[in-house]
């Protein structure tokens, strides 16, 4: 009897932690994947300032974005096939688990170093894309899992467009550390929402790990999945180079107080919603390939035509920031397709194809933002920084029309 008991107690404990197998609702992905791009963002208009608590110069400072960037290329390369093998909700749950602590580590970090270090560990929470993305494509297939992850990151672009505002009004009211307890409470409750209602939906509640590694060579071998992959990687450097140094930009360029820059970052973030928005209802309609590739154009055309404005000696915070605005559209419009056709190569592998494919975007992302930290110096205006983003944006539309070629000469060929 007493082991019945223990049975049922166990078999009760087990069906809690792992919880249902419905779906979770939309605002649940929403909510992942914006507090994952928040942490990313919400703290930069006080990266000047938080140099200036710690002693440092604005380079050591500027690696807490390239930094969580690197780390978060890592562990995107590990949640994918982690939930994979585990179950989404599993692999959820920990991530937020480990970024609550991490956070309270940044708020009581007594050196730049410390600080650093834990958030290095924070960057956990990216996870949260990598996985929102898989849970996409389990539920959905193709070109419906394109459409329906543009509307996830159409509403994930409400987080980072009001986060910066948000973060500069509380550095300047409160002091930087308010943007890092903030951080906490919001992860708190995301972790309590995921808790409640998000269902496992890996079939069978994961992939066995000898499963994946037996299906990773044709993964690997795939010109599909590294061409979308490649795209989506070059896309969004343009987009982390800006993140890396457009504080620096906003405050020795023209002159804004970090509650100013923060109003400025809006700017990509209200073009990124929309042009999610096209990508949701338009991939039905023009095809995800040519959606791509018009976003990618885009993309290219506002960072070159905002250098050549700087070049000229249009220093205006209007034309830098409309610049990348226009950039944050064409990424709106690249990154759901391309994200759905690195993970269409192996749909049961979506896991896996989501952290592989996410971890080379943030590592371009960590590279690109490194080169604009360094790069970038009193005297250099804004000049560099355009020139990588339109340098990455240009990289973008060469390799989609090498995928999109490819495709056709495969699709005359068979």
């Amino acid at each position: 009897m007493a082991s019945d008991f223990h049975s049922s107690a166990w078999g009760l404990g087990l069906s809690f932690m792992t919880g249902p197998r419905t779906p979770p609702r939309l605002f649940t992905l929403v909510a992942v994947t914006g507090l994952a791009a928040m942490s990313m963002n919400v703290f930069l208009p006080s990266l000047p300032g938080m140099a200036r608590y710690y002693g440092v110069e604005y380079g050591v400072m500027q690696l807490s974005v390239s930094v969580y960037l690197a780390m978060s290329a890592v562990l995107q390369l590990l949640a994918g096939p982690v939930s994979d093998l585990f179950g989404r909700r599993p692999a959820m749950l920990g991530a937020l688990a480990v970024f609550l602590l991490a956070t309270v580590g940044t708020l009581l970090a007594p050196s730049a170093g410390w600080f650093l270090f834990f958030r290095m560990v924070q960057s956990v929470v990216t996870a949260g894309m990598v996985i929102s993305r898989a849970v996409v494509r389990d539920i959905v297939p193709g070109a419906e899992a394109a459409s329906m992850i543009g509307y996830v990151t159409m509403g994930m672009a409400v987080v980072p467009m009001v986060a910066p505002a948000f973060g500069g009004i509380l550095d300047e009211a409160l002091g930087w550390h308010a943007n890092f307890a903030m951080m906490g409470l919001l992860g708190l409750a995301v972790f309590a929402l995921c808790w409640f209602d998000m269902g496992e939906t890996a079939k069978d509640g994961g992939v066995p790990l000898r499963q994946q590694f037996s299906t990773y060579p044709e993964l690997a071998r795939s010109w599909q999945f590294w061409g979308y992959a490649l795209v989506a990687t070059l896309t969004s450097g343009s987009f982390f180079a800006y993140l890396g140094g457009a504080p620096f930009v906003g405050e020795t360029v023209f002159h804004l107080s970090s509650a100013q820059v923060g109003y400025w970052f809006a700017a990509p973030s209200i073009g990124y919603a929309i042009g999610n928005f096209v990508s949701a209802r338009g991939v039905k309609v023009i095809g995800m390939n040519r959606l791509i590739l018009t976003g990618t154009i885009i993309a290219s055309l506002a960072p070159t035509i905002a250098l050549a404005a700087d070049l000229a000696g249009w220093h205006q915070p209007l034309i830098f920031f409309g610049a990348v605005a226009f950039l944050g559209l064409g990424n709106g419009m690249v990154l759901p397709g391309a994200n759905a056709g690195l993970m269409g190569v192996r749909p049961e592998l979506a896991g896996t194809a989501s952290g592989f494919g996410g971890a080379l975007m943030v590592a371009g992302g960590a590279f690109m933002a490194a080169i604009a930290g360094a790069l970038l110096g009193p005297t250099t205006g804004a000049a560099p920084l355009l020139a990588i983003m339109a340098a990455s944006s240009i990289g973008s539309v060469v390799i989609i029309r090498l995928v999109i070629r490819r495709q056709r000469n495969k699709m005359m060929q068979g």
